[in-house]
Order: structure tokens, then sequence, then C-alpha cells
């Protein structure tokens, strides 16, 4: 699987983001010479246990996230108990509604639009709540189709962020995006890519949203 790395915007102390900064952003991106491609979505929820007797002790995990990745539509990506990553059919949903054992408690939506500039995929969205239209981040997938080892892959990608970032500036925008790169090795993650890659990497972006938030 091609190397990606997930970037949410960081706005300037004091500001907040804002439809524009998504539209500017993806003129950007056509500006660079991408080409637009379809609309994508990524949906990540955060599930808690359904426990109907709190006296009964029980070893189930006290939440965990899930992750619904459009190009893997037939699979489903879990972090449980914070470090283990999952894979599972996506028909476990169905299972886990059936079975009532866990509820979601909130789900955000990543959804956008794609660009393909040379051997590169940016994905380019927004961040909103379910059944909701209320901005919470904008964020990025920058995708290098020819190579899958992270190791190998890092200076090009960081030459393509540079650049991008440089075409950004040039529109004084309240902000920037972040490069957060989780430690995967402490998933048991290794340096050939994967989707289970991708959902840490979301994970550590909606922590960085709720950071922002806060503050």
């Amino acid at each position: 699987m091609p190397v990606k790395w997930v970037l949410p915007w960081q706005p300037n102390p004091g500001m907040t983001v804002n439809s524009q900064i998504l539209s500017e952003v993806s003129q950007c991106a056509e500006s660079l010479g991408g080409v637009k491609g379809g609309r994508w979505k990524s949906t990540l929820t955060f599930y808690r246990p359904m426990v109907r007797d709190l006296t009964v002790p029980t070893d189930c995990p006290k939440d965990f996230l899930g992750l619904a990745l459009q190009d893997r539509p037939d699979r489903y990506y879990f972090i449980v108990r914070g470090r283990i990553v999952v894979e599972a059919d996506s028909a476990m949903l169905a299972i886990m509604d059936k079975l009532q054992s866990y509820k979601a408690r909130v789900s955000l939506n990543f959804e956008g639009l794609q660009y393909q500039v040379g051997d590169f995929l940016l994905r380019v969205g927004k961040v909103i709540p379910a059944n909701s239209e209320n901005l919470r981040g904008i964020m990025m997938e920058v995708e290098y189709l020819p190579i899958s080892s992270l190791e190998t892959s890092r200076q090009i990608m960081d030459d393509f962020v540079d650049l991008w970032r440089e075409a950004l500036s040039r529109r004084s925008l309240p902000g920037h995006f972040l490069h957060l790169e989780p430690n995967f090795a402490e998933y048991g993650l290794s340096n050939n890519y994967s989707p289970q890659h991708t959902t840490v990497q979301y994970a550590a972006v909606v922590a960085q949203l709720i950071a922002t938030i806060r503050s």
C-alpha cells in the first residue's frame, strides 16, 4: 500500500477554522497542477461498552475507536486499549449492533475532494460530526503512489509537503498543516505501510483537533 501522511490544519493562536480556508486550500491544490478526481470520505467513531450491570466486573475495553476507509469498503479498523490495531471484516459492525455490546458515542466524518499531482494523491477535506455540517477541522492526506516503505519515502514526502506549505504561505492563511508522526513501532507496525498505519494517524489527528478546540 502506498505511503500516506495525514495532516490536520493547525489554526494560528486565537483563530478558528472556516469554510473559506478550506476553499483556499482546495484552490492551492489546483494551482499546483492538481487534477481533480472524485469525492472521498472516511469515518472515525468512538465506541463505549453497553454495560447493563455495573456491579459485575468486566474485562472488555472501556472504549475504543473504529475507522471506515472509502478505499477499503469491506474492512474496518479498530484501535483497542490504546495501542492494539485490529483489522476486521466490515460485517463486524452489524455483529456489534446485533449483540448490543458497544454503542457509538461520537462519529466524525472526514470528507472532501481528491487531486492527483504527478505521483501524489492529495485528499483535502473537512472534519464534521456525523449528521451535522458544523465544521470542526480541516485535514489533508498526502499519498505517494510508487513507494510503500516509510523510510524510503520520507525525504520525498518531506520535500513535497514543503512545496505545498510554500504554495499555501503565499495565500497568508491563518494557520498551517501540521505533520504528526506517531511512533508506529509502539503499535507493533512495521516500516511497510498499511491501512493500520492510516488508522493510527487518524487517531492522532483527532487527538490534535480536540486539543486545538479545547485551547
